[in-house]
């Protein structure tokens, strides 16, 4: 005699997959991404699950990397600043992205963000860097809400599809445009001596990119920066 098979039930405690689009806590977030059988890009922003596509060359990659150069650069050259690619940062219950690149201060000399015992930062990073499409994409809207709310100090959007860059500055719980000098160069309020030749980056002069960024590293209030940093170093 032939015995039916009776179809197999879903085990009760199983973990649904993570889609984009689910509204969720940080908590239920993490468990979802953690159960993940391929880890992959995935970020929670105001409560909503965020997925990322396969990242193209041109619009993501490539300039992706002239970021990382350069925020590395300015890292090597500057004491107690931790450079992130791609970190997870947990800034509330509703928010947990992972930026491009981050550049934070070591908390113990006085940076706002910390690491936590599993190796995640909690808090804002000072700095923060995105590379999106355009400004259609969700970094110029929900994640800049989120990132200006939780106190992120700067905040850089570069837009490939338009070859634009944002750089905004947190000023009176508000996020203001910085200023290019007469020479096109963006220069950092909180990170002292990184400076950006924007017309040099939207050209794909990455020579002269570092040649200004140098030319930050070289500056008195950079100097200054270091001298600081270096002073909290010794006291720990």
């Amino acid at each position: 005699m032939v015995t039916q098979q009776q179809p197999q039930q879903p085990h009760i405690n199983e973990t649904p997959a993570l889609e984009s689009g689910d509204r969720l806590s940080r908590y239920e977030f993490e468990r979802r991404y953690q159960a993940m059988p391929e880890h992959k890009k995935a970020e929670l922003i105001e409560g909503v699950v965020y997925l990322a596509s396969p990242l193209r060359f041109e619009r993501h990659a490539e300039p992706h990397g002239k970021i990382v150069i350069w925020l590395g650069t300015y890292q090597i050259a500057t004491p107690g600043v931790k450079l992130g690619i791609d970190p997870t940062v947990r800034l509330d219950q509703d928010n947990e992205p992972q930026p491009d690149g981050v550049l934070l201060i070591d908390q113990s000399l006085g940076g706002q963000s910390r690491l936590t015992e599993d190796d995640y930062i909690e808090g804002a990073p000072e700095l923060v860097v995105e590379i999106a499409a355009s400004s259609a994409a969700y970094d110029l809207h929900d994640k800049k809400k989120a990132y200006r709310r939780n106190g992120i100090q700067e905040y850089i959007v570069w837009q490939i599809l338009e070859n634009k860059l944002d750089w905004f500055r947190l000023s009176e719980s508000e996020y203001m445009s910085l200023e290019p000098n007469a020479d096109g160069i963006l220069q950092s309020q909180v990170m002292p001596g990184l400076w950006l030749a924007i017309p040099a980056l939207l050209a794909g002069d990455m020579p002269q990119v570092m040649a200004v960024l140098q030319a930050g590293l070289s500056s008195p209030e950079h100097t200054e920066f270091v001298k600081t940093l270096s002073q909290g170093i010794r006291k720990k």
